[in-house]
């Protein structure tokens, strides 16, 4: 009888895929012990996933923050680990076939790491490292599993369709591999984890000083205490995060430094954070916006923020602002990871309460949000005004030098748009006939909010009632009573700036200076009956 050729290959097939699968986790592991000794951020999928960051189209970037939220550098993690499943089943079954191509693609696939976190900001060859030593590993294993699998069992020719070598001896080779590489792992991440031990207990020691100017409590009545109305006040933990990091920077309070140089700076200063803390502390409350929030969208958060003023501080350097004779109109802040965000000298000296701020919420700030020191300016979207992680400051001129975000098609500068939200009732709600309270949040940092407005199906404007102002720079809740009858309706919002400019209801996306409309929520009336 004669064998069928698709059965006889099948084990070597499932032998490739298993090979190749194994020799990517031996690479990811040993990888993962070999970034711990050089920074968190040269691991190999943290590389290759800042960089696709990097060379991702803003569309793109827009509609997975959009889809994904505050989860898309995880999904981004996951994919990656996916296409390496992917690449790695590839290469096993191109190793059983032709052995010296199999290995080429397990080895390339360190290569592509390596030029990943070469191209990342502040990267050195020492980032190349743990990519580079991956991929040998890689390829090694391969070459390990499927000789050894393949190598002619003793006494002759094995029967046509079976396992060159013996299930068991493949399955304790591969055992063996994937303790080892569980091993690497875990050690790896303990020594990244010991590597960062010392920023934890920095901001385990650290304790905020009082404010020289505390900021006054927050207004009677500013909290409205509506059932499903955003808090006042945002809870660190449910404060919105949207930066490029796949791994969050662990700053060393006791090692950080500030340098601030560049054009018109007569005075540079390098500074510690103590050093820092020996400047007036101010306390202020300030809404903060991310430009990638849609209309309605969730990233804007309110939030009680200590830290020295900044103004004062480049004053103390010797700048002064375009308005009076400086030569430079751009202030570019660095991250330790790199980022650079680029914020208008004007807007940072003209008053406003901009901060380098060392406390949230009456906290030093999270590692998350930016510890030890991040900048918080007012009435500017995020990506031009808070940098976080700082450690730079340099004065140069827009015509001179493009941000990061800059360079990947935002505006140069992005003052916040005015704009309102409707937190309850939730979209498609299902609502008895009634009074419901609309009740929502409105913003327009730097400019405050004068009124807000609800209507329902297009009818007339109806003036909402609003939350006790607390300063022209943080969000104003809101509330409307409206009789619902039974039906479907659309409810929609606008405000009302301090200038008295209304919202428009124009529909624009957020690419390249933030969004702009009203934001309308469709629900559900049930009927009497």
């Amino acid at each position: 009888m004669k064998a069928d050729p698709s059965r006889s290959a099948r084990p070597r097939r499932t032998l490739g895929v298993v090979s190749g699968l194994v020799a990517a986790i031996a690479g990811l592991a040993v990888a993962e012990l070999a970034s711990a000794a050089v920074r968190p951020e040269a691991s190999p999928v943290t590389a290759v996933g800042g960089a696709l960051v990097d060379l991702t189209p803003v569309a793109v970037r827009e509609w997975a923050i959009g889809l994904f939220g505050t989860a898309d550098k995880l999904v981004l993690t996951l994919g990656i680990i996916a296409v390496l499943a992917v690449v790695a089943a590839l290469a096993g079954l191109l190793a059983v076939r032709h052995l010296p191509a199999g290995l080429a693609v397990a080895g390339g696939f360190g290569l592509v790491g390596a030029a990943a976190a070469l191209s990342r900001p502040e990267a050195s060859w020492r980032d190349a490292l743990p990519s580079l030593v991956g991929g040998l590993t890689a390829a090694g294993v391969l070459y390990l599993l499927v000789t050894a699998a393949t190598r002619p069992r003793p006494g002759g020719a094995q029967p046509s369709g079976t396992w060159p070598m013996d299930r068991r001896g493949f399955g304790r080779l591969v055992t063996a591999v994937l303790v080892g590489s569980a091993a690497a792992g875990f050690a790896g991440r303990r020594l990244g984890a010991h590597g960062s031990a010392g920023a934890t207990a920095s901001r385990a020691r650290f304790v905020l000083p009082p404010p020289t100017v505390p900021a006054p409590p927050v207004p009677a009545g500013a909290d409205l205490r509506v059932p499903g109305l955003s808090l006042f006040l945002t809870p660190d933990r449910d404060f919105y995060r949207v930066d490029t990091a796949l791994v969050v920077p662990r700053v060393d309070a006791d090692t950080w430094r500030l340098r601030i140089h560049g054009e018109g700076v007569a005075r540079p200063l390098t500074l510690g954070l103590r050093e820092l803390l020996d400047r007036p502390l101010v306390e202020h409350d300030i809404t903060l916006t991310c430009v990638s929030n849609e209309v309605g969208g969730p990233y804007a958060g309110n939030a009680r923020w200590l830290g020295v003023r900044l103004a004062d501080l480049l004053r103390e350097a010797g700048v002064r602002p375009p308005s009076q004779g400086g030569p430079a109109d751009q202030l570019v802040a660095r991250s330790v990871d790199g980022m650079t965000i680029g914020t208008p000298v004007e807007a940072v000296m003209d008053g406003r309460a901009a901060l380098l701020a060392i406390g949230m919420n009456g906290q030093p700030l999270p590692f998350a949000h930016g510890f030890p020191v991040r900048m918080v300016v007012p009435g500017l979207y995020g990506y031009v005004s808070a940098c976080k992680w700082l450690t730079e400051l340099r004065l140069t001129t827009f015509a001179a030098y493009d941000a990061y975000w800059v360079r990947r098609s935002w505006a140069q500068q992005a003052p916040v748009k005015t704009q309102s939200r409707i937190d309850t009732p939730r979209p498609y709600a299902g609502l008895a006939p009634g009074r419901v309270a609309v009740a929502g949040v409105a913003w327009a940092q730097h400019r405050g909010i004068e009124g807000v407005e609800v209507r329902v199906d297009g009818g007339p404007w109806q003036r909402a009632r609003l939350g006790a102002a607390d300063g022209v720079d943080t969000w104003r809740q809101w509330v409307w009573p409206w009789e619902a009858t039974p039906g479907r309706h659309t409810l929609e919002v606008r405000a009302t700036d301090g200038t008295g400019a209304v919202q428009t209801g124009v529909r624009t996306g957020t690419v390249p200076d933030g969004a702009t409309g009203w934001h309308a929520v469709e629900v559900q009336v049930k009927d009497h009956g």
